[in-house]
């Protein structure tokens, strides 16, 4: 049986002002629909894994939210960390809480907030991981590059796997400089790790056990105690000792150097939605490649109006009722909320966690 966890914690700073502490990136529809992040994630992994095999891993600020976009999930099934510990505690949790429940399940884990194209590609190449989990490898999807991204971590990959897509996965590789991005893809050999993870549970928790054990060994206490009166108690004792690290340093590099990692090719649009630069990727703009949200608290479009003149490449996000107008402007981001606009150029997108950062240390909470 397959089981899909998908981790959805963060503020996403590099969305801010559109992402809030209260109401993070992966709950907002930032998909060109009405779905959420979280909810076409869960979409789209559902021919696959049904609600009863579906778990969700959020803090608690977030999980009333996440219940209420997810209704067909069980309630159980949406797993409530007290503090951010990192992806490998939240993963390593469902993937124990899952190995309880179905020693021989094949988990893939999934971000909250990505954006992928093509869900009929998409199950192909999830159906290749899952054949190569079985046979005792943990796969990580790459995504075939299209360009040379500095923002994204990569993988290296070596020898075919047997008559399938799947290669072993040499190392992994951190986010380059751009020259080095450049030679990554003109190599042929390197993908873009998309974190999206497919392993069977005991082959992970073994890993874990191997290079993590402090982090093993509180992980499978608690969930030992997961549904029974005392898991509250276990909770809050265990959880803030926990190793805070993510599951790429704390298993899978780790995991690579053995040779226990291999990677299913994938070459359907992705993206993660980090910063404003790649939400204007991932959505379909006008002719001039312009790109306008419109959304509003309630997830109804808001009353005011955009207009665009001799503008290109540009984002324009709003949720106020005023009329935003652009003129002659290339590659810009406009953001405009109620109680904060925001302007940049998109080469400096990312930068906007430090704004997020400056903020939370004048302790300017109504605007985080």
């Amino acid at each position: 049986m397959f089981y899909a966890v998908i981790p959805a914690g963060g503020s996403g700073t590099r969305l801010w002002p559109l992402s809030r502490a209260g109401r993070p990136k992966f709950l907002l529809p930032l998909t060109g629909s009405d779905e959420s992040l979280l909810q076409a994630t869960v979409r789209r992994v559902r021919p696959l894994a049904g609600p009863d095999s579906t778990y969700v891993v959020t803090g608690a600020a977030h999980a009333v939210a996440v219940a209420r976009q997810l209704p067909d999930v069980p309630e159980e099934n949406v797993l409530v960390e007290p503090s951010r510990r990192d992806s490998c505690a939240a993963i390593g949790l469902a993937a124990a809480i899952i190995a309880r429940r179905d020693p021989d399940a094949v988990m893939g884990a999934f971000s909250a907030d990505h954006v992928v194209g093509d869900q009929t590609r998409f199950l192909e190449v999830l159906g290749a991981a899952i054949a190569t989990a079985q046979d005792g490898l943990m796969v990580a999807v790459g995504i075939t590059p299209t360009h040379p991204e500095t923002g994204y971590g990569y993988l290296e990959s070596g020898e075919p796997i047997g008559d399938g897509p799947a290669r072993r996965v040499v190392r992994f590789k951190e986010k380059p400089e751009y020259d080095l991005a450049v030679k990554y893809v003109e190599s042929g050999r390197f993908y873009w790790n998309a974190s999206m993870f497919v392993w069977r549970v005991d082959v992970f928790l073994g890993e874990l056990a191997r290079q993590q054990p402090a982090l093993y060994a509180g992980l499978t206490e608690i969930a030992a105690a997961w549904g029974t009166p005392e898991q509250a108690a276990v909770l809050d004792r265990l959880w803030p000792q926990l190793t805070k690290i993510s599951v790429d340093f704390a298993v899978m590099e780790g995991a690579a150097e053995r040779g226990l990692v291999a990677t299913v090719p994938a070459d359907f649009r992705w993206n993660d939605v980090g910063d404003f630069h790649t939400l204007g990727e991932a959505l379909t703009g006008d002719d001039a490649s312009n790109v306008v949200l419109r959304e509003g608290p309630d997830g109804t479009a808001p009353a005011g109006r955009v207009v665009l003149r001799d503008t290109e490449r540009t984002v324009v996000v709003t949720q106020s009722d005023r009329l935003v107008v652009t003129l002659g402007v290339r590659d810009t981001v406009v953001v405009d909320m109620p109680d904060a606009l925001f302007v940049c150029s998109r080469s400096r997108a990312q930068e906007v966690k430090e704004i997020v950062a400056a903020l939370e240390a004048e302790e300017a909470h109504p605007y985080l």
